[in-house]
């Protein structure tokens, strides 16, 4: 999805991450939020608005569900259950993008860098996904001979195996020793935001996507 395009379709991710890109006007990138399996790339389209004001790319390949914008608007319409979700899912990635915005001034490289193999971990049906240093440099918004160094960092340490465009997550909990508090903070607001509602109770333990509760 390009900035400033018309969206005309909505789509929820079943595995794999898309990252919303911001460029400015010389050139530079950077990601301000993540969507996984929890949301919805054409968020705009909830909060009564049609047009992409970022940039939106797909940075771990999966798999995901594609339905006609103005179809979904009419059906946001007809189900106050589905609507309400969608208002509370807007609010929890609104957080994170304001907690990404923190972390990206306060937090060292190595820490955003751990905290983005966590988010990307649990939207992914396994440890392993495709991931390129090119593309992790941008979403952090650093150049590649620093990505090089901290996953080299992290390899040697044990937490990771990178290679040839493979990450495979080898200790979680130890990446999340590293990791900023951001992560913590961002998933308990999605997990908080997206559990009971009045309309939508919660039956059970597990993290629900949007797609699964509306």
């Amino acid at each position: 999805m390009k900035r400033r395009s018309r969206i005309e379709h909505v789509y929820f991710p079943i595995d794999g991450v898309a990252s919303l890109v911001i460029t400015t006007s010389d050139g530079r990138s950077a990601e301000v939020g993540t969507i996984g399996s929890e949301g919805i790339v054409g968020l705009p389209i909830c909060l009564g608005d049609n047009v992409a004001t970022s940039s939106v790319y797909v940075q771990v390949p999966g798999t995901g569900l594609k339905m006609d914008a103005r179809l979904f608007r009419a059906e946001l319409d007809r189900s106050p259950t589905l609507n309400l979700v969608m208002l509370r899912y807007a609010h929890a990635f609104f957080n994170q993008v304001a907690q990404s915005a923190a972390c990206a001034h306060l937090h060292r490289l190595e820490q955003r860098c751990c905290r983005w193999l966590l988010m990307t971990r649990d939207r992914m049906p396994s440890g392993d996904f495709l991931l390129t240093q090119e593309f992790l440099g941008m979403m952090l918004g650093v150049r590649r001979t620093s990505v090089t160094d901290v996953m080299g960092s992290l390899q040697k340490a044990g937490l990771i195996r990178y290679r040839r465009g493979h990450v495979t997550i080898l200790d979680h909990d130890a990446l999340r020793l590293r990791a900023c508090e951001c992560y913590d903070i961002s998933k308990l607001e999605f997990d908080r935001m997206l559990g009971d509602t009045p309309l939508a109770p919660r039956t059970d333990k597990t993290h629900r996507s949007v797609s699964q509760v509306g």
